[in-house]
């Protein structure tokens, strides 16, 4: 029997979330090749069609969080991530900002909205995450959200490229990563307070470290299959037929 791990005071707990991000999918080889201007036009439009299911997703596990939270104050603050995807009255939000982005790298609307593009390993690999959502404690989904530690950082480095890299795709398309910064930044704060707080014991807080590895699986996962299908040339099912056969997320 395994020894249970000692309590960490607050910060070295905080240091040890932050660790993480050696992990982070922004070392993935699929986004190295983005940011180093590496990637064809098939393999970002891959990458922007695909991230598009986890984008809508997003709103729908932040509401499982305030579903399973009986707390009004913390409900209060998270419903604003909703409402930075969803949109509101004096802003559009975060999945039509995505979908300019999707227009601006030469995809239509129809075809990312219908999800035509979606790979089974992404689509499952968001499902799962979204499930965890929902079935979890609120604390314990809150703490999966923690890969926003390390996501100005990826927004930034595709600001900082991509123009220059890829001047095929239109400015007004990068509207997203310079909306993120500072809604990731604000998110931050709020999914670190509460994993500080309620993570006290020493298994809670190994609890947590796994709840941070299980989300930057999913990342990495998503970008697994995106290699397989636009830098390999190996889609799903590509050894019985050239056609798109996968689901499209038909409830099944």
């Amino acid at each position: 029997m395994s020894a249970i791990a000692s309590a960490m005071g607050r910060a070295e707990f905080e240091q040890a979330l932050r660790a993480k991000g050696q992990y982070y999918h922004i070392h993935h080889p699929y986004h190295k090749a983005m940011y180093g201007g590496q990637c064809t036009p098939e393999q970002i439009r891959g990458w922007v069609a695909n991230r598009f299911y986890y984008q809508i997703n997003i709103p729908r596990k932040d509401a499982a969080i305030m579903a399973n939270c009986p707390e009004a104050s913390v409900r209060r603050l998270w419903l604003q991530r909703v409402l930075d995807h969803d949109g509101h009255t004096d802003d559009e939000g975060g999945i039509e900002a995505w979908l300019s982005l999707a227009e601006a790298v030469g995809l239509s609307r129809e075809e990312v909205i219908d999800q035509r593009h979606v790979l089974p390993g992404v689509r499952f690999a968001v499902d799962a995450y979204l499930n965890f959502a929902r079935r979890a404690t609120w604390q314990e989904a809150a703490c999966s959200s923690l890969t926003e530690l390390f996501a100005p950082e990826i927004h930034q480095s595709r600001l900082d490229s991509w123009p220059q890299h890829y001047p095929w795709i239109r400015t007004e398309g990068y509207s997203y990563f310079r909306k993120r910064l500072s809604e990731a930044r604000r998110d931050v704060e709020h999914g670190l307070s509460i994993t500080l707080d309620y993570f006290r014991t020493g298994e809670e807080q190994q609890r947590a470290l796994e709840i941070l590895q299980f989300k930057l699986d999913i990342l990495w996962t998503m970008l697994d299959a995106l290699t397989m299908a636009y830098v390999h040339h190996t889609p799903p099912y590509h050894t019985v037929t050239e056609n798109q056969v996968y689901h499209r997320g038909l409830g099944l």
